[in-house]
């Protein structure tokens, strides 16, 4: 059996209406799932049957849904090259309250710009979520996201991110049409 934690308030999205999350990630996985009211998921990958990586890859896929994803963008991860990466913001703050509400800020941007233009120019799903910031996306796409979280993590201004994304574009676009770099 393993046992994953997720937030309380996040519950109600791993389940779904009526269920119907929690049937898709067991119809996904072939494996099934146990949650209750205070958050704890657990499941039994040791069962006969049960692809050894399909297991791996649902922890993500709950662990992305608990780290505030949507079920659907979350699923991606059971794709192969499909990665999740949590980066804690406490790390890069401390416990100063008040900057992690302005890093957060900063992440997400006005109206959601910046948030959004990291997705639409790396294909990376972000999540910012209490003290984490996540992304999923595949093996060429993730590092290029990440470094623009890092960046604006270190105090970079947001032109200088959106000018490092557009030039990262050239090379994203020829590992989407399955080039090796």
């Amino acid at each position: 059996m393993r046992s994953i934690r997720i937030p309380a308030d996040r519950v109600g999205t791993i389940i779904g209406k009526g269920g119907e999350t929690k049937k898709m990630l067991e119809s996904i996985s072939g494996i099934k799932i146990i949650v209750d009211k205070e958050g704890e998921v657990t499941f039994n990958e040791e069962k006969e049957g049960v692809d050894p990586l399909k297991a791996l890859q649902l922890m993500d896929v709950i662990k992305a849904i608990g780290r505030g994803f949507n079920p659907d963008k979350a699923t991606r991860l059971f794709d192969d090259d499909e990665y999740f990466d949590v980066i804690d913001l406490k790390e890069v703050v401390g416990d100063r309250s008040n900057q992690l509400g302005r890093i957060r800020g900063r992440l997400i941007g006005t109206g959601g710009k910046t948030r959004q233009l990291i997705e639409d120019l790396t294909g990376c799903y972000m999540s910012v979520y209490g003290n984490t910031v996540c992304l999923i996306g595949n093996s060429v796409s993730l590092p290029v996201a990440k470094h623009a979280v890092e960046l604006i993590l270190n105090g970079s201004e947001h032109a200088t991110v959106y000018h490092y994304l557009e030039s990262e574009r050239p090379r994203l676009r020829i590992a989407e049409m399955g080039f090796d770099l």
